[in-house]
């Protein structure tokens, strides 16, 4: 009796997480595979496949120190975002911090610039 993909599918999407993991278990016993093994070959393979990387568009902005002037960067944080002056000091004293997240190349180099002039050391990624 042949059973075809389509009700393996419907059984396996009916199953609890955890009778999935006993499935896949009991298959790596009874064929002598690791089902590791398929999953780190597929993403090599999806990556092969893409044609062309697109550029970023949308950028973060983390401070990974304050430097020797905490008093200036603080003041630049708040102007940068606007925060109040207890916020804006746990924000530069929590180092590596985000500043800002999804924000244009240029707003990007504009922070980036406004806090190096204020002595801190920032990374936009």
């Amino acid at each position: 009796m042949a059973v075809s993909k389509e009700d393996i599918l419907e059984t396996i999407s009916n199953m609890t997480v955890m009778e999935i993991v006993d499935l896949i278990s009991a298959m790596e016993d009874k064929f002598g595979v690791s089902a590791a093994a398929a999953v780190a070959v597929a993403p090599a393979a999806a990556g092969a496949a893409a044609p062309a990387v697109e550029e970023k568009t949308e950028f973060d902005v983390v401070m990974t120190s304050f430097g020797a002037n905490k008093v200036n960067v603080i003041k630049a944080i708040r102007e940068i975002t606007g925060l109040g002056l207890k916020e804006a000091k746990d924000l530069v004293e929590g180092v590596p911090s985000t500043v800002k997240e999804g924000i244009a190349k240029a707003e990007a180099d504009d922070i980036k610039k406004k806090l190096e002039e204020a002595g801190a050391a920032v990374d936009v990624k």
